[in-house]
Parts: C-alpha cells; sequence; structure tokens
C-alpha cells in the first residue's frame, strides 16, 4: 500500500482482547452487561442530582458532569468492542479509527480536569467554608466545566493532526479492541520515534500536571482535615479519599499507556480495559455507596413513586 496517499486507506483489522474464539460469547455478554451497569449506573446519578433539590450544590453539579463524561468514555470504544466480539471480520473505517483516537482523548483528557475541578470544589468547601457559595457559584462552576471540555478538544485535535500526518504501511493491523495513538503510529513507514517522544510530552501535559496538582490538592485538604477539630470533618474525609480513589482508578493506567509506557500488549489492553470499562463503571458505586445524599436522594424518589403510585 501506498503510504503517502491517506485516501487509499480504507478500514484497519482490529485483532481484539484474544484470539480464541471459544472466549468470544462469553465476553460479549460480560462486557454487554458492564456496560449497561456504567450507562444506567451513570444515568441515575444525573437524573436524582437534576431532580433532588437536596442535591442542587457545586459539588454535585460537577459529580452529575463526571457520570455524563463517563457514560461518553465507556461508549466510545465499549460499543464497537462488545458487537466485535460476535464478528469473525473485526474491522473499522479509517474515519472510525480517527473518531476514536480523537474522541478517546477529548473525552479522557477533560474527565482528568473535571477532577482537578472537584478537587478545587472540596478544598473550597474544606479550607474556606464561609466563601464557599461566593467562590464556587453557578457561573464559575459552569465555566469550570467548559474549560475542562476545552482543554480535552484542544489535546485531542493536536493528536489528531499529528496522526493524520503520518503515511501508514500495510497490513493495518491494530493488536488492541480500538485505535488508539501509539497503535496507529506503529503503523507509520517512517521512523516514528520522534512522534512518539511528542505524543508522550503532549500527554504528559495533561496526565502528570493534572496528577501533580490533584496529590497536591488532596494532600493539603487531609492535611486541614487530620488538623480540623470539626464535626465535618470525618465527612470531608470520607468524600475525599472517595475522589482520590477515582483519581487513581483513572490516572495511573493513562501514565503507563501514554506517558511512561511499558509496551507489554496484554498489559497496555488490560489497562486500556480498566480506564475505559472498570473506571466508569466504579466511579457510580464509589461515590453512591460511601454518599449519604445520594442514598437519601434515591429513598426519596423511591417514596415518592410508592405514594404515586399507592394515590392512583
Amino acid at each position: 500500500m501506498n503510504g503517502g496517499n491517506q485516501s487509499e486507506l480504507s478500514e484497519f483489522v482490529l485483532l481484539g482482547l484474544f484470539r480464541s474464539q471459544n472466549l468470544q460469547v462469553v465476553l460479549f455478554v460480560i462486557f454487554l452487561i458492564l456496560y449497561l451497569l456504567i450507562v444506567s449506573g451513570n444515568i441515575v446519578i444525573m437524573f436524582l442530582i437534576t431532580i433532588d433539590r437536596h442535591l442542587h450544590s457545586p459539588m454535585y453539579f460537577l459529580l452529575a458532569n463526571l457520570s455524563f463524561v463517563d457514560i461518553w468514555l465507556s461508549s466510545v470504544t465499549t460499543p464497537k468492542m462488545i458487537t466485535d466480539f460476535l464478528r469473525e471480520n473485526k474491522t473499522i473505517s479509517f474515519e472510525g479509527c480517527m473518531s476514536q483516537v480523537f474522541f478517546a482523548h477529548c473525552i479522557a483528557a477533560g474527565e482528568m480536569v473535571l477532577l482537578l475541578v472537584m478537587a478545587y470544589d472540596r478544598y473550597v468547601a474544606i479550607c474556606k467554608p464561609l466563601h464557599y457559595f461566593t467562590i464556587m457559584n453557578l457561573r464559575r462552576c459552569t465555566g469550570l466545566v467548559l474549560t475542562s471540555w476545552t482543554v480535552g478538544f484542544v489535546h485531542a485535535l493536536s493528536q489528531l493532526v499529528a496522526v493524520l500526518q503520518l503515511p501508514l504501511c500495510g497490513p493495518l493491523e491494530i493488536d488492541s479492541f480500538f485505535c488508539d495513538m501509539p497503535l496507529v503510529i506503529k503503523l507509520a513507514c517512517i521512523d516514528s520515534h520522534d512522534l512518539d517522544m511528542l505524543m508522550n510530552a503532549d500527554c504528559g501535559i495533561v496526565v502528570v500536571s493534572c496528577f501533580i496538582l490533584l496529590l497536591i490538592s488532596y494532600t493539603y485538604i487531609l492535611v486541614t482535615v487530620h488538623r480540623s477539630a470539626k464535626a465535618g470533618a470525618s465527612k470531608a474525609l470520607s468524600t475525599c479519599t472517595a475522589h482520590i480513589t477515582v483519581v487513581m482508578l483513572l490516572f495511573l493506567p493513562c501514565i503507563f499507556i501514554y506517558v511512561w509506557p511499558l509496551n507489554i500488549t496484554w498489559l497496555d489492553k488490560f489497562l486500556a480495559v480498566f480506564y475505559s470499562v472498570v473506571t466508569p463503571l466504579l466511579n457510580p458505586a464509589i461515590y453512591t455507596l460511601r454518599n449519604k445524599e445520594i442514598k437519601n436522594a434515591l429513598k426519596r424518589f423511591k417514596s415518592y413513586v410508592m405514594n404515586h403510585k399507592v394515590s392512583t
């Protein structure tokens, strides 16, 4: 194939998670259930936060946005992976492949910045409680959420522009269940060392900077909570612990895929599944099982539905 002519590229072959045909049906059922749980769990959180006035606060506004992002983070790659389990020929068009590269990086980078915004929200709530609602007003929260999407868009666009300039050589086989920047770069007809370094640096700016700022923020918050004798200290500690868990679940896989790649195929696949399926699945569980306000909102909604049924 003439690598210099991108118009000749029609499709890529995805080799998937496993080569064994015996596992395909089992994996189809498992990941279909997981994906349905991701979508339904995050929709429930968004729904409760929207309808329950007790949850109309900056923290839950940001949490609803996190649930929205998690649905899309999983939806970029998981539905395609699920359908491919039942296909003998796992292919994806050139346009579809580039779309996965763009949206995977856009949404993941946006979520990282959003987690940083959530850390800032907790910092203000714990360290400057008297000024909390003045600082974290709706206008500022909306602006911070839009900033997270803007950062994600700019980051993803830089990745897409770089990969579109590559001359690609056949066979166009990608040893994974979705198209990703490092895997597409491996198909280049030219020495891709410099582009690999550029990609690592580009991802590092977003991933490492956000990760370090998050660690600093939560360290400062935890020190402040530890020194506090207030009644709400344990509640603040519980909230921050949940946030830190989510941070680790998202950032560590991305660091070992994009910033400090180990180049171990099976491990890269495992980490990709982890941040695209496991993290969006665990987020609702972490925030709902550890959060009394969410559980109380769910009880109030159940009570409302039951009373409505009785009255009708």
